[in-house]
């Protein structure tokens, strides 16, 4: 995995009013934790983290005035209705060392034509060292019949990638198409017969 360079600004006040003037410099607060040190509040340029987080557990490399460290993005904060990065929560990583990261499950190929996937998991805890997790695991699904199922313990994970979930948490299966058309309509007409809340007791009332 390559690493993402990002310029990096040690800062020293706090608080909300504080972080709302750096969000208004189109600038990120975030803090840098980890391997014992003294966590460090850090003040990053918020367009290119927010490039640099499109990518799963991308790599990043924080330079600047008394920083230079590998780091990966272990929380991010996002505004909930514009989807700006107010705040990221980054964790030191030494080249070498085996970090622990969920990385995306992906199919390729169609189920049989009578089938229709049902996918558990988007993505999957693996242990991998730092500089080389891996962009995601394939699956492929080509001509699976019904019934067929896919656990954590199945995945072909990439080299160097080992699993770090439950071995027999199921990632995906195939279940009948038409068993399944046949339950939503079911729940959609029990929805449709069920009386409106409140008219069992009007009903009792009148009756009284």
């Amino acid at each position: 995995m390559s690493e993402v360079r990002i310029a990096a600004e040690q800062r020293t006040t706090f608080g909300k009013g504080a972080a709302r003037k750096i969000r208004r410099a189109d600038k990120v607060p975030a803090v840098l934790y980890g391997h014992g040190i003294e966590p460090k509040h850090l003040t990053l340029p918020g367009h290119e983290v927010l490039l640099a987080l499109r990518t799963p557990n991308v790599l990043i490399r924080l330079k600047g005035e008394g920083v230079d460290e590998l780091a990966l993005p272990k929380g991010v904060q996002r505004d909930p209705i514009k989807g700006f990065v107010e705040h990221v929560d980054l964790l030191l990583v030494k080249r070498g060392e085996k970090v622990t990261v969920e990385i995306p499950v992906t199919t390729v190929g169609d189920v049989q034509s009578d089938g229709m996937l049902d996918q558990q998991l988007v993505a999957i805890a693996v242990e991998a060292e730092a500089t080389n997790i891996p962009t995601g695991v394939e699956v492929d699904v080509e001509g699976m019949e019904i019934g067929a199922v896919v656990t954590a313990g199945d995945l072909k994970l990439p080299e160097g990638a080992t699993l770090s979930a439950d071995a027999d948490a199921v990632v995906l299966h195939v279940i009948n198409k038409q068993t399944e058309s046949l339950a939503e309509e079911a729940a959609e007409g029990e929805a449709a017969e069920a009386p409106e809340a409140g008219e069992g007791e009007s009903a009792e009332a009148a009756a009284e």
